[in-house]
């Protein structure tokens, strides 16, 4: 086997034409300014930091503690700390008793914050949904699930460079 066919069965012929495709797509979507639309339909002046808090919060399905929320985020907790008092100042979110540690304080949204985080979420999941509107089911399955399982082999290799 020639050099050639040995890159070929590495998989590096198809990594040299998805790598500038992954780079193009968060370009495009930058330029675009998706975010700032979405940040924009939520209805109140938000930095994107901010809005990831609300939507780690309002995913977790719960009142999360500072250090949950940092670490589903994978940012320092005095950041996610500096973001939760301005949130809290807006009426976004209450610090609650832990029910299991009455010295800690859960993070959990108000109505309001709810409200917003479901604006934008619901601004995004429209926008793609109409992105993919065209496509067949199961393309549409496909890409979730093969898009899935990228993001997690690549959060492991990435965990790898911590180690």
């Amino acid at each position: 086997m020639n050099e050639q066919e040995e890159q070929r069965n590495d998989g590096s012929d198809l990594l040299s034409e998805l790598l500038p495709r992954l780079t193009n797509l968060g370009a495009v979507l930058h330029r675009g300014h998706l975010i700032d639309r979405a940040l924009e339909a939520a209805g109140v002046p938000l930095e994107r930091p901010a809005m990831s808090v609300l939507i780690t919060v309002q995913l977790a399905d719960r009142p999360l503690r500072v250090g949950e929320v940092a670490a589903r985020m994978e940012v320092v907790g005095p950041h996610v700390t500096r973001l939760v008092n301005d949130l809290e100042k807006r009426g976004l979110v209450n610090r609650v008793a832990d029910e299991h540690d009455q010295r800690s304080r859960l993070i959990e949204l108000t109505p309001e914050g709810a409200a917003a985080t479901d604006r934008y979420l619901r601004f995004l999941l429209d926008w793609f949904a109409g992105v993919l509107s065209d496509w067949p089911e199961q393309d549409r399955q496909d890409l979730g699930r093969l898009l899935g399982r990228f993001a997690d082999d690549v959060a492991v290799h990435l965990a790898a460079f911590a180690d």
